[in-house]
C-alpha cells in the first residue's frame, strides 16, 4: 500500500469524485492542501478576494453544472466567512464541499490563533460537518461526505482538517478507492398508479415543477409527461427553466412576488395540483387558505420530512423527482393506450390563451428609467441560451416577472436564503462552469456593492460576463415593505459624491469602481440607449474577457407587483393596453384580452 500525506490522498479523492473546481483563499493552516493541489495538477483553483465570495462562487458553479464545487480556506475567519455560503446552498438543496484548515489537534482546546470549532458552527447549515482528528479517518470521511451530499435531498458539507492531520502519513491506494453509492428513494408502480388516479380525477389538473426537477436532471421527462397528459406546468422560482418559457404548456410562474398574472390566474382555476420536487415555499403559496381552497394536492419530494412540513397533502410520496416521473409516465402511457386518459385539450388551450392576457407594461420612455423597460431590453438583447444569475431584491422579483428562461440551469438564483452580495461571485462560479457561454447577472445597487471586490477576481482570471446593475440608490425591497409602517428609514443609498458629480446624488460611482477593479463598465440614463449599451457590453466582454458592468440609472421609487395572497396581488403600475406596451411578452397581447385578466 503506498504511503503518502493524508492531504495528498484528499486531493486524489477529490479528483476521483469529480470535484475538480476550487474557489478559495490560502492561509497557514490550509497551505498543505494547496501544496498537494499544486503537486497533483488536476484541480483548478480561483483565488478570491473574500472567502464568502469563494463560497458563493462554489455554489454558483454547483448550480450551473450539477457537480460539486469546492470552497477552501482556514478554519477561523475563513470558515466563518463560509457560513452564509453554506446557508444559501443548503436552503436550495445544492451540494458544495467546504474544506477548512484547522490548528493542530493538541491545541484545539487552548484558544490557539484562528482556531474555532467550525464543525459546531457549520452543522446547522450543512448536511454533514466534521473535524477529522485522526489521519486514518481521512479517506473514509471524505467518501462519506460525498455520499451524503449526493444522496436524498442534496446539500453541502464541511470537512475541517487540523494541519498535523493533513501532514501525517497514511497508507492509501487511490485505485482501491471507489465513491460510495448514492441512495435515492424511487416511487413504486403502486404509488405511481395512486398519483395518476388522483391527478386524473380533476377537470383542471396542473403540475408545479420545483428545483428537484433540475437537481434530478429530469426536465426532459417532465415536459414529456405534460405533453402526454396535455396539462399545464408552472415552474417554481427554483424550477424555472425545467420547461421552456415559450412551450405552450408552460403556464407561468405562480407566487405573491415572483410570478406572472397568467400563472396565478391559471393556478386559481385548477382543481388538482401535482407538486414535483418542490417545497411549497411561502413566496410561492402566499396565504395558504387561498392557495389550497378547492384543490387536491399530491406532493412528491425526495425528502420525506418535507412532505407535510407546510401543509398535509391529499397524497404524499417520497421519491426522487426523476424516478417518480418515469413511473408516472409509464402509467399515463398505458392509460392513453387503453383510451382511459381524459381529454384535457380545452383546459390546456384555455391556459395557453391566458398567456396573451394580463401583461404588465414594460415599454416606458421615462427618464430616469423605469425598471420594467430594462427587462424588456434584456429580453431583446440576450438570447435563449443566456444563463441569468440573481439573488434578492426588487431587481430579482421584477426580473422573475418579466425575463424569460428556456433551459434548465439557465436561471441561477439563491431563492430561499437570498443573501445580498451573492450574485457577483456566484456569476463567476457559473462562468467557470459554463465557459464560453453567455452569462448575465442582475443586481440592485446594494447587492452589487456587498461583494464588489470580487469583480477583480473576474478580471484576474478572465471570467467574462455582463452584470446589469439597476441603480435606484435605494434598498428598494426594504423601502417597499416599509410602506405599511409609514416610514422610509435608512434605506436611501444616495449621497452627493464629491469625487463623481456625474452620479447626480446617486452615491457610489459604480463605473469608476468597476474600472478600478480591472473591469469594463457602461452607464445608461436614457431608455433609448439600453439596446446599444447591452450590445456594447457584449462586445467589451468578448474583446477583453472580463466582467462588464452595465449600470442603469433608475427612478428612485418603483413599487413592484406583490401581495399576501394569489388573488390579491397589488399592481402598482399600469397594465399593458396593447401589444406595443409589452413587446417582448412571450405571446403577443390578444386583441380581446379578457381570459383570466
Amino acid at each position: 500500500m503506498p504511503k503518502m500525506r493524508a492531504i495528498d490522498a484528499v486531493v486524489q479523492i477529490l479528483a476521483k469524485e469529480g470535484a475538480t473546481e476550487a474557489f478559495g483563499l490560502p492561509g497557514a493552516a490550509i497551505n498543505p492542501l494547496y501544496s498537494a493541489m499544486k503537486a497533483h495538477g488536476g484541480i483548478r483553483h480561483t483565488l478570491h478576494r473574500h472567502v464568502e465570495g469563494a463560497s458563493h462562487a462554489a455554489d454558483g458553479y454547483s448550480r450551473a453544472t450539477g457537480k460539486i464545487g469546492l470552497c477552501l480556506g482556514t478554519s477561523g475567519p475563513a470558515g466563518t466567512d463560509m457560513i452564509t455560503g453554506l446557508y444559501a446552498a443548503i436552503a436550495d438543496s445544492i451540494p458544495m464541499l467546504c474544506i477548512t484548515g484547522q490548528a493542530p489537534t493538541n491545541v484545539l482546546h487552548k484558544e490557539d490563533f484562528q482556531a474555532v470549532d467550525i464543525e459546531s458552527i457549520a452543522k446547522p447549515v450543512t448536511k454533514y460537518a466534521s473535524t477529522i482528528l485522526e489521519p486514518g479517518l481521512v479517506p473514509g470521511t471524505f467518501a462519506k461526505a460525498f455520499q451524503i451530499m449526493r444522496s436524498g435531498r442534496p446539500g453541502p458539507a464541511l470537512l475541517d482538517l487540523p494541519i498535523n492531520v493533513q501532514m501525517a502519513e497514511i497508507d492509501f491506494d487511490i485505485d482501491a478507492y471507489e465513491p460510495l453509492p448514492v441512495q435515492q428513494p424511487a416511487a413504486t408502480r403502486g404509488q405511481a398508479e395512486k398519483i395518476v388516479d388522483l391527478l386524473l380525477s380533476g377537470a383542471k389538473p396542473i403540475i408545479i415543477a420545483g428545483g428537484g426537477i433540475i437537481n434530478a436532471n429530469a426536465s426532459g421527462q417532465l415536459v414529456a409527461l405534460a405533453e402526454e397528459l396535455n396539462i399545464p406546468i408552472s415552474p417554481t422560482l427554483m424550477g424555472w427553466g425545467s420547461i421552456p418559457d415559450d412551450h405552450r404548456l408552460q403556464s407561468g410562474m405562480v407566487g405573491i412576488q415572483t410570478h406572472t398574472k397568467c400563472g396565478n390566474a391559471t393556478f386559481l382555476e385548477s382543481d388538482v395540483v401535482l407538486g414535483l420536487g418542490n417545497r411549497w415555499a411561502n413566496r410561492h403559496t402566499g396565504d395558504l387558505a387561498t392557495y389550497r381552497a378547492g384543490r387536491k394536492f399530491i406532493h412528491v419530494d425526495i425528502e420525506g420530512t418535507q412532505i407535510g412540513r407546510v401543509f398535509s397533502p391529499d397524497l404524499g410520496i417520497t421519491s426522487d423527482a426523476g424516478a417518480a416521473i418515469d413511473a408516472i409516465l409509464e402509467v399515463v402511457r398505458e392509460c392513453k393506450a387503453a383510451g382511459t386518459l381524459p381529454d384535457y385539450s380545452a383546459w390546456a388551450d384555455e391556459c395557453t390563451a391566458r398567456k396573451s392576457t394580463g401583461h404588465r407594461k414594460t415599454n416606458f420612455e421615462n427618464i430616469p428609467i423605469k425598471p420594467q423597460r430594462v427587462y424588456q431590453e434584456m429580453n431583446a438583447a440576450f438570447g435563449q441560451d443566456t444563463t441569468y444569475v440573481s439573488t434578492i431584491g426588487l431587481s430579482q422579483i421584477a426580473g422573475a416577472q418579466m425575463l424569460h428562461v428556456y433551459k434548465p440551469r439557465n436561471w441561477i438564483n439563491a431563492g430561499q436564503a437570498g443573501p445580498l452580495g451573492w450574485t457577483g461571485p456566484a456569476a463567476l462560479g457559473v462562468v467557470r462552469g459554463k465557459p464560453g457561454e453567455k452569462v448575465v447577472a442582475l443586481s440592485g445597487d446594494y447587492d452589487f456593492q456587498f461583494m464588489i471586490e470580487e469583480l477583480a477576481v473576474g478580471a484576474q482570471f478572465k471570467l467574462p460576463y455582463v452584470h446589469v446593475v439597476v441603480n435606484n440608490s435605494y434598498l428598494g425591497l426594504i423601502r417597499q415593505s416599509q410602506r405599511a409602517f409609514e416610514m422610509d428609514y435608512h434605506v436611501s443609498l444616495g449621497f452627493d459624491n464629491i469625487n463623481s458629480p456625474e452620479t447626480k446624488g446617486y452615491g457610489v460611482d459604480h463605473v469608476k469602481v468597476a474600472e478600478g477593479l480591472g473591469c469594463k463598465a457602461v452607464r445608461i440614463e436614457d431608455p433609448s440607449q439600453l439596446a446599444a449599451g447591452f450590445a456594447q457590453a457584449n462586445a467589451l466582454a468578448e474583446q477583453h474577457q472580463v466582467p462588464v458592468v452595465v449600470e442603469v440609472i433608475l427612478e428612485k421609487v418603483t413599487n413592484i407587483a406583490m401581495g399576501a395572497q394569489l388573488d390579491a396581488v397589488n399592481e402598482f403600475e399600469d397594465l399593458a393596453l396593447d401589444a406595443a406596451d409589452a413587446p417582448t411578452a412571450l405571446m403577443p397581447m390578444a386583441a380581446s384580452a379578457t381570459v383570466g385578466a
